[in-house]
């Protein structure tokens, strides 16, 4: 289906996941342990390797083997940390999203509730997902069902997350 020639070019898309496990482990594990993402979420996640740099510095460049929708897909990326705000920024580099976008970054943000509620089962936080992209033509899509995806990573990877505290 085409779009319509009011659709943007470029855009971003927001959503919000409720975490059960603390932000701050959940951060931790995107920036000190990403290489146990797969092990988190499987469904999701297939495999993760680094191309340049090291698991948890800056500006390293990771490649990622992921099911979105059934169908295997690749992603490559440039990471950028921001640890006062727990934030996780994947900037694409290559794979089957950049087939479709010219500009496609994910934004991972973990943010801790200021209620603090540590009761069993209760919320800790949220994390806050974002995509920017800018479409290739017009005809492409928003990214909505990678947004889909990376919704249900995050749900699968904060029950395992609970389940091993």
């Amino acid at each position: 289906m085409a779009t319509t020639a009011e659709e943007p070019m470029s855009g971003k898309l927001e959503a919000e996941v409720e975490l059960h496990c603390s932000p701050a482990k959940f951060y931790d594990v995107f920036r000190k342990t990403a290489h146990r993402i797969p092990d988190h979420s499987p469904t999701h996640i297939k495999a993760v390797q680094v191309h340049e740099g090291d698991w948890d510095c800056h500006d390293t460049v990771k490649f990622w083997i992921y099911a979105c929708e059934g169908k295997l897909e690749v992603f490559k990326e440039r990471v950028e940390y921001d640890d006062a705000k727990k934030t996780v920024k994947l900037n694409g580099l290559e794979g089957d999203v950049m087939k479709l976008y010219k500009l496609y970054n994910v934004i991972y943000h973990f943010v801790a509730k200021e209620d603090d509620n540590n009761g069993e089962g209760k919320q800790q936080g949220v994390a806050k997902l974002t995509i920017e992209y800018e479409k290739l033509n017009p005809d492409v899509p928003p990214p909505t069902k990678y947004m889909n995806f990376i919704t249900l990573l995050v749900k699968e990877a904060d029950a395992s997350l609970v389940k091993a505290a």
